[in-house]
């Protein structure tokens, strides 16, 4: 993908992206919604419009909250020269939003030492479609919560070979004895805008997140997590969770249980501008992971 690099000096990348999710979890934060669950937007990854290649990362966020702030129910973005390229044109007075890419920056090395190599984050601004005039579209891939998706759901999370304990009364990952918890399917209801078999599969997702982080697997934690360590693997989890319920074309939205954990998750963002950087790196690591370890099964 092609970008248009902000040149101000002093443009905080990181405080930028930060605070569009802020703002996007403090509009909807009484009712305890996360950006990226929102039903408005199309759940699928953001695409580019002209490369049709899917964001990853802190911009696949970056964009959901966005288009979650501002209405866009499309899923599909590019920067103003894309745009052009693809035969439309950005409408007068649209702002863009901001994503980030990394450069890779040599350093001169010491004398005996190799060059070193450190990623720099750079911004770039790109347009929702429904920014702009004249252009149209793809037909969609796939469709949503259907019984194929489930299927496809049931088939990944058989292929990672996680132990799921179907039964009980929560939903959690046991990190002692390294099983998912779930309770039975006839336990989840659903709503006006998920079935109950997609609240489901996306609650069990959220678990495989967290067993993924196992010491053995990912090792994001060791025996246990701190009280302290709770809210940001949690959102790493449920950013995890986001990533893979639009690979795999679940409908999410936000675990009840889960929302004491939104005032923390805020804080965190507002204290460290890095912390959604590094939660999304982690999500995006721990989804990445899942799809090889499913891709590569022999069950």
């Amino acid at each position: 993908m092609t970008a248009e690099v902000l040149s101000h000096s002093r443009f905080d990348v990181y405080r930028a992206v930060t605070d569009s999710i802020i703002a996007a979890i403090e509009a909807g934060a009484g009712e305890f919604v996360m950006p990226w669950h929102d039903d408005g937007v199309a759940i699928a990854k953001p695409q580019n419009a002209l490369t049709q290649m899917e964001y990853h990362g802190i911009n696949v966020l970056a964009l959901w909250a966005q288009a979650d702030l501002s209405g866009y129910r499309s899923g599909y973005w590019a920067s103003y020269r894309q745009w052009q390229h693809a035969g439309a044109q950005v409408v007068k007075g649209a702002e863009g939003s901001t994503i980030v890419f990394f450069k890779r920056i040599e350093g001169e090395p010491a004398e005996g030492e190799p060059t070193s190599v450190r990623l720099v984050a750079r911004a770039s601004r790109v347009f929702n479609a429904d920014q702009v005039a004249g252009w149209q579209p793809p037909a969609p891939s796939r469709s949503y919560g259907d019984a194929q998706t489930t299927e496809s759901v049931e088939t990944f999370i058989a292929a990672t070979k996680a132990l799921v304990h179907r039964g009980g009364s929560i939903a959690c990952y046991h990190i002692t004895d390294d099983y998912i918890e779930m309770p039975e399917r006839s336990r989840f209801i659903g709503s006006t805008t998920i079935s109950a078999t997609e609240a489901y599969s996306a609650t069990l997702l959220h678990e495989l997140v967290h067993w993924a982080g196992a010491r053995h697997r990912l090792a994001r934690f060791g025996e246990g997590l701190s009280k302290d360590e709770v809210p940001a693997e949690e959102l790493v989890a449920e950013i995890g969770a986001a990533f893979l319920c639009a690979d795999l074309g679940v409908s999410n939205q936000p675990r009840p249980d889960h929302a004491a954990y939104v005032a923390h998750w805020l804080q965190l963002l507002k204290n460290d501008a890095r912390a959604i950087f590094t939660a999304s790196r982690l999500a995006n690591q721990a989804a990445t992971y899942l799809h090889e370890m499913a891709s590569t099964s022999d069950w």
